[in-house]
């Protein structure tokens, strides 16, 4: 599949339909996009669309599945719209484009050669129990036991938003901007394996799961 040049092409890569919920049009959005006036197109539609599939399928999915809906915040990013993003030290809070091969960037492969996708989503039934508890790690702690598919997931304030991606290599890898910040685990850490269901059965309790 070429990168879209028309609208008819754009919207029929819009309805390609990664997963029971998702369609690529729901990724596809950006604010960096529509105010610097940059597309947000894949430029390997095939490679982006095999990366999301991943991502919804294997991520996506089982989270909706157990906490309601989820809303897409920022999701792939074309390496123009990502590169300005992160121009002037940063300015819209995205990494270089090498760093966001096979995250943001869905359809570039990272300088392994493996691929992958990330995006930021927000857990709506969760936010209420954030909001009151401020207890990110317990949602954290529930994806990293219930969905071995996922890659590496960051935690921000508002709304308790976070990354989460889906990669060939996955890192198991999970860190916040959220107090307590830096990494709640990662490989080597004695935490990293193990039945955690301690740190969100209460969490469960109070959303009725």
């Amino acid at each position: 599949m070429k990168s879209p040049k028309t609208v008819k092409a754009l919207e029929d890569l819009g309805r390609v339909r990664l997963s029971q919920s998702f369609f690529m049009r729901d990724f596809l959005y950006s604010e960096i996009s529509q105010i610097e006036g940059i597309p947000n197109v894949p430029e390997n539609p095939g490679v982006a669309i095999e990366a999301g599939t991943a991502l919804c399928e294997g991520v996506l999915e089982p989270i909706q599945q157990k906490f309601g809906r989820i809303s897409i915040r920022s999701a792939y990013r074309a390496p123009a719209v990502n590169a300005k993003g992160a121009e002037n030290k940063n300015q819209y809070s995205c990494s270089r484009n090498e760093s966001n091969f096979a995250r943001h960037i869905w359809d570039i492969p990272d300088s392994d050669g493996h691929i992958g996708a990330m995006a930021c989503i927000v857990v709506n039934s969760f936010v209420p129990y954030f909001e009151r508890t401020s207890n990110w790690a317990s949602l954290a702690w529930w994806i990293h036991d219930n969905v071995p598919e996922y890659s590496s997931m960051y935690f921000f304030p508002k709304l308790c938003a976070f990354n989460i991606g889906w990669h060939q290599k996955p890192e198991k890898s999970i860190g916040s901007y959220v107090p307590p910040k830096g990494y709640l685990t990662k490989p080597g850490m004695p935490n990293h394996v193990g039945d955690h269901s301690a740190e969100y059965a209460s969490m469960l309790e109070e959303l009725g799961l």
